[in-house]
This record gives C-alpha cells, sequence and structure tokens, in this order.
C-alpha cells in the first residue's frame, strides 16, 4: 500500500489536521504492534493515513 495521495489531494478541510491524526495513528499502532502493519508490509504512515481517510479512526481538535 502506499501513502493515500487521492484522497489528500481531494480532502477539503485542515490538511495540517488530518496528518497529525495520521501521525499520532501510525504511532499508536507501532506501539501495539497492530496484526494489520504486518499485512500491509510494515508500512505504519500509509497504513494510519488511510485509516483516517476511510473513517476507521476519528479524530478531533480540542481547545487548550
Amino acid at each position: 500500500m502506499v501513502f493515500p495521495l487521492e484522497e489528500l489531494v481531494k480532502y477539503q478541510d485542515n490538511i495540517y489536521e488530518v496528518t497529525v491524526a495520521a501521525s499520532r495513528r501510525a504511532f499508536q499502532m507501532a506501539r501495539i504492534e497492530d496484526p494489520e502493519i504486518e499485512a500491509h508490509e510494515g508500512k505504519v504512515v500509509s497504513l494510519a493515513a488511510q485509516q483516517v481517510f476511510d473513517d476507521r479512526v476519528t479524530f478531533k481538535i480540542e481547545e487548550q
């Protein structure tokens, strides 16, 4: 799986937010050794981004 550039180009909201969400999800997946990573040849970041774009992982911005 490659990084989902098509979804990134079509994304209409804040691109920084979705990038941070994918980055944090990739960190989570790497820490828990998610078995789905092996199915995607160890490409954690692209898998995390795909999960964010497919709405399998949701995120929200919290005000401080």
